[in-house]
């Protein structure tokens, strides 16, 4: 069992509030049994989030920051025919323009229909393929594109820009001139389409423009039945949400880790991925004589430090 747990700390003060709060027995108990093998990540201003990287070297993965194709990699789980075209993912959008800046909204608070995202989609199809690119719907949020330029084009992590002044994290690479001038195109024509007077009128955040990133070609994927990635604290983190967020890691701790602590203790493989901001920690159950084991039931760090370093 490998258990993967994104958005397990975040950097607000308000989630370390909650964080320092929470009682959590089961991920206390894998403390006292599992070992700190593996630390990934540098900060909080790399491109791929620290759960995204742990996840591709899982996967079996390179890439530099920012290089990482998941966008090739949803597009074949949405049925998409990726082949060795280099892709990326286009997430419909709301950009809320501010008196200081402009930050992206979640894309869930979009409630975007099937019929209203292909409509969207139909429309600013055109402007892609008169540039030589090739599109592909493949769920309401997700929008696919694959051309050349695409190939080893940092992008941000659609995680990393959630609620925040996307001028950071806008694509600066040569490359992505192109991209540019085509995103002003689609943000004039998503301006005066209908659907959006539309939405406007019934209350919705209109969609004013889209988000590239994964982009890259695609890689394989190394299988693990035993891997689980649990994504249930993503949305209340990313929505500030922390009463939500308390909920989700309590419910974590009572299934998952709970399942996870009951395997160590039988000696079973476990091995548990904690992902924050700026890290990812790599935690394994590795032999150990019998008077360690004990020695660590009553040393075993309390899981607040653990999970605010990250």
């Amino acid at each position: 069992m490998h258990l993967m747990i994104p958005f397990a700390s975040v950097m607000s003060d308000s989630g370390l509030h909650t964080l320092r709060d929470l009682t959590l027995p089961n991920l206390s108990k894998l403390f006292a049994r599992l070992t700190p093998t593996h630390r990934t990540g540098t900060d909080e201003y790399t491109l791929n989030t620290p759960h995204e990287r742990a996840l591709a070297e899982a996967f079996g993965w390179s890439g530099d920051d920012g290089c990482l194709p998941w966008a090739a990699h949803a597009a074949a789980a949405d049925g998409v025919d990726t082949g060795t075209a280099a892709w990326g993912q286009l997430t419909p959008v709301h950009w809320h323009v501010g008196a200081d800046h402009v930050s992206l909204a979640d894309p869930h608070a979009l409630f975007l229909s099937a019929q209203a995202s292909h409509t969207l989609y139909e429309a600013v199809k055109p402007l892609f393929e008169s540039e030589g690119w090739s599109l592909a719907w493949g769920s309401p949020g997700r929008w696919f594109a694959a051309h050349d330029s695409l190939d080893h084009l940092p992008s941000a992590s659609l995680d990393r820009v959630v609620g925040r002044n996307i001028d950071l994290w806008m694509p600066t690479h040569p490359q992505a001139r192109l991209l540019r001038r085509l995103q002003n195109e689609v943000q004039m024509l998503l301006y005066q389409h209908p659907l959006n007077d539309e939405r406007v009128g019934l209350g919705a955040l209109p969609v004013n423009s889209f988000w590239l990133s994964g982009c890259g070609r695609a890689q394989p994927v190394a299988t693990d039945p035993g891997r689980i990635v649990d994504n249930r604290l993503r949305q209340p983190a990313l929505a500030g949400d922390w009463a939500g967020w308390a909920e989700a890691w309590r419910a974590l701790d009572a299934g998952p880790l709970a399942e996870a602590a009951d395997r160590a203790r039988q000696d079973q493989p476990v091995t548990l991925t904690l992902s924050g901001e700026r890290f990812a920690q790599r935690l394994e159950l590795q032999p150990q004589p019998l008077w360690t084991r004990m020695r660590r039931q009553f040393s075993a760090p309390a899981p607040y430090p653990v999970l605010a370093a990250l």
